[in-house]
């Protein structure tokens, strides 16, 4: 055999070999959908069940919402209702939707808007068998509900499944009762993690699998017949699905579960902070490498003051795991143990520090409203400065300008209205409390800070300004 056609049989064999492993990869792809999900759906359906419920609802008193208010057929309709029992007979209102199964001695988990308010809650297994179930307790944050039970049996359950492995592309199952058609199946993929709808806690995974209302508190399952989602939500301009639905982590909801069984409530932890994400120019004012982090705009009475973490603080790691943005640390915090202490890694101007924590329990939002005060600080006299006339704030200050006894910082008397301040919104009346990461309280204070500022090479400064209390940045120009 010559080189020629050694070369060209070589080529034919490499040719072999290219198609070969296309056909593999091909067969790779059509692997990671089962040929039939028939197995899992019998492996798991027994544990999934239809959910109804009854409430009661008063009937209206007088001919409201028959006729207009002095219509003159209103005198009829009232004798008619008097006639007829006078206030009329309160109806009944039943919605369905649906909840799986976690333990053999039948406990039940659901969406709290599918039980809410409910004065009857019915569960129907598949094979046809209806138990009445008692509501053990909610979370109204995560729109979870957890239901009991009894029956003489063990009943068939099964298990959440780690949420935070699941990957976008992975097969999930819907399961559930759309609709209030019964038992359904629906597949699609993950079409997105993280996401955030309307609550502080939210981590929802979006699917495509059809979801519509009556899946409400049924479970998105992995291929590994696990529980890695509650399905929730969907968005939706029909109210029907068009393949963007929303399922609560597994990883949010099973430790809501668990102290739902244990405490008939949900025990979350509690910094005692007020906190933003960092933006762009946030960190470039600062220094930063990044938008990395939660930025601290207040710090209340309560865990976090204890373990002397300050306003303007930038809280980059919780308990050893990494924070991204605010959202992420309310998670983290939320559903850490309280009376844990845990270590908080901060950035305080420019420099790392290590705070040693030990979280409290979140009250009740009146008696977190009554604890948010502001810890209080000094004061002097006016300059202007970027732009801004500042005032020390004094007693006199408060006095006059009837502000909280609290009050600390410089207030804001005139803004030019060319100024870069002006822009950005800062108006007179507005209390500057923190520059650059660093309370201020007298104008030298600020002069300071600025001076610091332009020394480490930086153009832009952040301030922490207040109106009626409520805190923002602003990132301003250095000016000279």
């Amino acid at each position: 055999m010559n080189i020629k056609s050694l070369t060209k049989n070589q080529g034919f064999s490499l040719g072999l070999v290219c198609i070969f492993l296309i056909f593999q990869m091909i067969a790779n792809v059509v692997k990671a959908a089962p040929e039939s999900l028939a197995p899992l759906v019998e492996t798991v359906s027994p544990a999934v069940v239809n959910i109804t419920t009854s409430t009661t609802v008063a009937a209206p008193v007088g001919p409201q919402g028959i006729v207009p208010e002095g219509s003159p057929f209103e005198d009829l309709f009232r004798d008619f209702q008097d006639r007829n029992g006078g206030k009329g007979a309160p109806r009944n209102s039943s919605a369905l939707g649906s909840g799986f199964v976690i333990s053999s001695d039948g406990y039940v988990i659901t969406n709290n808007h599918v039980i809410e308010d409910a004065d009857e809650i019915r569960i129907e297994f598949r094979d046809g068998m209806e138990l009445e179930a008692k509501v053990v307790g909610v979370d109204k944050n995560v729109d979870i509900a957890l239901l009991k039970v009894e029956h003489k049996e063990e009943l068939p359950f099964v298990q959440f499944g780690d949420s935070d492995i699941s990957k976008v592309g992975d097969w999930v199952m819907a399961v559930g009762n759309p609709l209030g058609q019964g038992f359904s199946v629906s597949v699609g993929i993950i079409s997105a993690r993280n996401r955030e709808l309307s609550g502080a806690y939210d981590d929802y995974i979006q699917t495509d699998a059809a979801i519509n209302r009556g899946n409400s508190g049924g479970p998105l399952f992995n291929m590994d017949g696990k529980v890695i989602g509650v399905n929730t939500a969907i968005l939706s301009p029909n109210g029907g699905s068009i393949g963007i639905g929303f399922s609560m982590s597994s990883n949010v909801v099973a430790p809501v579960v668990d102290q739902l069984r244990e405490f008939g409530e949900v025990r979350r932890g509690w910094l005692g902070v007020n906190i933003g994400n960092v933006t762009e120019d946030m960190a470039e004012a600062l220094g930063l490498a990044d938008t990395s982090g939660a930025i601290v705009l207040d710090v209340f009475d309560g865990p976090a003051l204890d373990a002397g973490l300050k306003s303007m603080d930038i809280i980059i790691s919780f308990d050893g795991q990494d924070v991204g943005s605010s959202g992420e640390l309310v998670r983290l915090v939320g559903k850490t143990a309280v009376g844990k202490t845990v270590d908080a890694i901060v950035v305080r101007e420019g420099a790392k520090q290590t705070l040693s924590i030990t979280l409290g329990q979140r009250p009740d939002p009146d008696a977190l409203a009554q604890r948010q005060q502001i810890p209080p600080k000094q004061e002097e006299a006016p300059e202007t400065i970027l732009g801004m006339s500042l005032l020390e704030i004094t007693d006199v200050q408060r006095k006059e300008m009837e502000l909280p006894s609290d009050s600390t910082g410089l207030i804001v008397m005139q803004v030019e209205e060319e100024s870069v301040a002006f822009e950005k919104g800062i108006r007179p009346g507005d209390i500057i409390s923190d520059v650059g990461q660093k309370a201020v309280s007298t104008l030298d204070d600020f002069v300071s800070r600025i001076d610091e500022t332009k020394s480490s090479g930086r153009e832009s400064i952040l301030l922490l300004v207040r109106r009626d209390g409520q805190p923002r940045f602003v990132v301003l120009p250095i000016e000279g």
